[in-house]
């Protein structure tokens, strides 16, 4: 484990509890974790707090359950964290695996951001802001993981997939963001957080 990142060599984060998915897989030989994407998701869609989620990234949604499971019946995706609005972590597939968070998509020219990403999920939707517990753990999370691994920088899902994906959306505060990570502890890893650097260096 790294001691100070707090993650295991199995890529598990300590303090999030863990709820395995199993739609992920091996990322190819030599892949290094460069990249940071954050989403935004709700299920029912604008609704927080129930089971959907999970029950879609562990493929136990019931599309009878609600009319919006329906259309998307069948999809098998997962990220490997999700946050809840009250800031509670919860971890799908450990950071050295490949989750099928990102589809198609690219940045700086690379494909298959999916080879070389973490996806975090945001429990939240594009109409609404999020809550402060959330940008806490985010911002925690996020320093903890570039502690771990090369991340370059950090960017929402409609970054790497214009056009195709909205989410963070409007309400997400990357300023926000940016400006917790630039104040956190720093070390020896410089990133960007949509595609401007730091102020510092994110690491602790």
């Amino acid at each position: 484990m790294s001691a100070a990142a707090g993650i295991d060599a199995a890529g598990w984060l300590d303090g999030a509890a863990r709820i395995p998915s199993p739609n992920c897989d091996e990322r190819p030989a030599g892949a290094a974790i460069r990249l940071i994407v954050v989403h935004a998701i709700s299920l029912p869609p604008e609704q927080f707090g129930g089971p959907g989620v999970i029950e879609l990234f562990t493929n136990r949604l019931d599309p009878a359950a609600h009319p919006y499971y329906a259309t998307i019946a069948g999809l098998t995706v997962s990220a490997h964290l999700f946050i809840r609005r009250d800031g509670a972590l919860i971890q799908c597939v450990p950071i050295v695996q490949r989750a099928w968070h990102a589809g198609v998509s690219d940045w700086n020219g690379c494909a298959r951001c999916n080879d070389f990403s973490i996806g975090i999920e945001l429990e939240g939707a594009d109409t609404q802001p999020f809550c402060d517990a959330q940008y806490e753990r985010l911002t925690e999370v996020i320093a903890r993981l570039c502690q771990h691994s090369p991340v370059e920088d950090v960017v929402g899902h409609s970054d790497i997939a214009p056009g195709r994906k909205t989410d963070p959306g409007p309400y997400f505060d990357w300023s926000r963001l940016r400006a917790g990570l630039a104040a956190s502890a720093v070390g020896k890893t410089q990133v960007c957080v949509s595609g401007i650097p730091l102020a510092g260096r994110c690491d602790v």
